[in-house]
């Protein structure tokens, strides 16, 4: 009886986290009708409707209200209570799941993924990549990694990697022949690839000089939703692109690619891992921030 209650909390817990029966099934890796099953399992034994659902939509009804009120401060202690356990074990273990920008599983944890996984066999690792700021409290991630500035300001955040820098850039073939680029209002004399956040929000090219931080909103004829999208624009020489030095630094140094305006161009504070504030870091997350803080200062 107490595994059916625990097992029928839980699918109740998640189902109010995600507002969806899939997405809660997603979670616990249930199929739809099992979570269904359990909440129905639940009203029954309660003697009450904890939600009500509709074709279009999912809600708690008051009494699920109240319900998970008082779980909640019980399930961040059970789970509290688990993760102390793991630390018993000689090495941890679990999944870990991380979101994180489609840039920093390029430079933050691809290059790491291979050594973490050999060194913890005992840790199943999910990378979701995502450019838009998700809730990694509501979709049930571990962690997130991102730049400093797209962090809430509820979560505690550990640098992960080194200083980094955006630069301007464009094939020598591109730049011959066309005005001199001295300063970034130059660039409204050029056509520039311009990149369009998840959000439908365009980016404005971000520099800094002697104190002086200007947003320019390029104009160009090619708009992009990725680096890598930008980058190949830019090697066939369609125009100014804006792209990661991490990421084009060989083709600068190939001769492929020039980058203009870099003393417009200053570092900044690399890629951040959060992760909430008020949540215990599990061994796995731990380890996970370890080996990435050292691969940094190697």
């Amino acid at each position: 009886m107490l595994t059916d209650n625990l097992s029928h909390v839980s699918a109740f817990a998640a189902v109010a986290r995600h507002g969806s029966f899939r997405k809660a099934g997603a979670e616990l890796g249930l199929s739809t009708s099992a979570i269904s099953y359990a909440i129905r399992g639940l009203e029954e034994r309660l003697g009450v409707n904890l939600i009500n659902r509709t074709t279009r939509s999912v809600a708690l009804t008051d009494a699920g209200q109240r319900l998970l009120e008082r779980l909640q401060p019980v399930l961040h202690d059970l789970g509290d209570a688990l993760e102390e356990m793991n630390n018993f074990r000689a090495t941890p273990t679990g999944t870990l799941r991380l979101n994180m920008s489609h840039v920093a599983a390029r430079l933050v944890v691809a290059p790491l993924m291979a050594r973490f996984l050999t060194a913890y066999p005992d840790i199943a690792l999910e990378i979701v990549e995502d450019d838009s700021l998700a809730d990694i409290v509501g979709l049930g991630f571990d962690a997130g990694i991102r730049f400093q500035e797209s962090i809430p300001e509820d979560m505690v955040a550990v640098p992960i990697g080194p200083a980094q820098r955006g630069l301007a850039i464009a094939t020598p073939d591109y730049l011959e022949g066309r005005p001199p680029l001295h300063h970034p209002n130059d660039l409204l004399d050029h056509n520039c690839i311009r990149h369009r956040f998840p959000s439908g929000r365009l980016y404005k090219w971000e520099f800094e000089k002697d104190g002086t931080r200007l947003e320019i909103d390029v104009k160009g004829r090619v708009t992009v939703s990725t680096l890598e999208r930008t980058l190949q624009a830019a090697l066939d020489g369609i125009g100014i692109g804006f792209s990661m030095e991490a990421i084009v630094g060989d083709l600068i140094d190939q001769g492929r690619l020039v980058a203009v305006l870099e003393d417009w161009c200053p570092y900044y504070p690399g890629f951040m891992l959060y992760y909430p504030r008020q949540r215990r870091t599990s061994p796995a997350l731990r380890a996970f921030i370890d080996m990435a803080r050292e691969t940094t200062s190697s």
